[in-house]
């Protein structure tokens, strides 16, 4: 898929075929532009050879309401994106999860993306093509896209301008026209991306991964821990909640034996204990090294953090059994 001139092919056409493109691209979801024949014949086939709307997939099914694909981009590389179906009040739910680089500069060591190493930043029509994938698929079953969470591979932060732009155009209300309350993204504590995000006329949610109570075991899990201490991570992210008023979640895997003793729990109650912060503690996925806390465990780890008066929630996982879940994407980011 490549949409990348569609500017340059419209511009001497009249203001309203922009608008005839865009409902086809962003609500009709059509896959041939010969599908929208209100076009003229030769615009049609022009379109067609100079922004094909093909795109590249294979998906996985999970066993639980988890589904991953596969997609190769123009230049040969791959990435991998997630379709998570909940259930809210007997109603549907369903959430997208992005990717934003070609593996990940970060190398945090429980994350099978970090080990892809990095290859390169998506464009933000890299990114949002993500998403058309998955709008085209749930329009063929009479569903669409509730969520968007750009928890995919990558840091998000390290690519922001390409980030915020796909921010934006799913936002807009020519295009998905998707709430900004409905957009997340996760951060490993970029401080510059905190701060820029708080800077934003459109406010999404923001998750910090956190992973760990103290710098040590923190800089053991996440390398660049090692340029981004807690107590610098927290002071932008007060900053953050005192100019836009918003809750914040930390996100922290819990992985047997390394972070999930008592300790680590009330090492985590003196950081968290803030009205607008929330604690999501994530059952790890396994990639090899480590092994999942246990379902006991983690309920007492919680049990520690509500009795000192911490928000704080365990995250459902899904797609595990075909490497969808948190930590475990990866693609092959070789050329073909």
């Amino acid at each position: 898929m490549n949409i990348e001139k569609l500017s340059d092919i419209l511009q001497d056409q009249p203001k309203f075929r922009f608008k005839q493109v865009e409902k086809a691209l962003y609500s009709d979801f059509i896959t041939n532009w010969q599908d929208l024949s209100v076009l003229p014949k030769d615009l049609r086939e022009k379109l067609n050879n100079e922004c094909p709307l093909d795109i590249e997939a294979k998906i996985f099914d999970g066993q639980n309401r988890g589904k991953k694909a596969l997609i190769t981009l123009e230049d040969g590389q791959e990435i991998e994106t997630v379709l998570i179906r909940q259930k809210h009040d007997d109603t549907l739910r369903y959430t997208v999860c992005l990717s934003t680089q070609i593996g990940c500069p970060l190398a945090c060591v429980f994350c099978a993306t970090g080990k892809m190493g990095f290859t390169r930043n998506l464009e933000s029509s890299e990114i949002i093509e993500q998403v058309i994938f998955w709008a085209r698929y749930l329009k063929e079953r009479d569903e669409k896209i509730d969520n968007i969470v750009y928890m995919g591979m990558g840091e998000p932060f390290l690519n922001y301008s390409q980030f915020i732009k796909s921010v934006k155009f799913l936002n807009d209300v020519e295009t998905f026209n998707i709430g900004a309350r409905r957009l997340s993204v996760s951060t490993a504590g970029i401080t510059e991306g905190i701060k820029k995000l708080a800077g934003e006329k459109i406010q999404v949610n923001l998750a910090i991964s956190l992973h760990a109570a103290d710098d040590d075991l923190r800089r053991d899990l996440m390398p660049v821990a090692k340029k981004y201490r807690i107590h610098e991570i927290l002071k932008e992210v007060d900053r953050y909640i005192l100019k836009t008023n918003r809750r914040v979640m930390f996100e922290y895997l819990m992985i047997k034996e390394v972070n999930d003793s008592d300790k680590d729990a009330e090492k985590l109650v003196k950081l968290m204990k803030k009205p607008l912060y929330m604690v999501n503690l994530i059952p790890y996925n396994s990639t090899g090294r480590f092994q999942p806390s246990s379902e006991k465990r983690i309920d007492k780890f919680k049990e520690i953090l509500e009795n000192e008066g911490v928000a704080v929630t365990v995250r459902k996982s899904y797609g595990a059994e075909i490497g969808a879940a948190c930590g475990q994407l990866k693609g092959s980011s070789k050329k073909k």
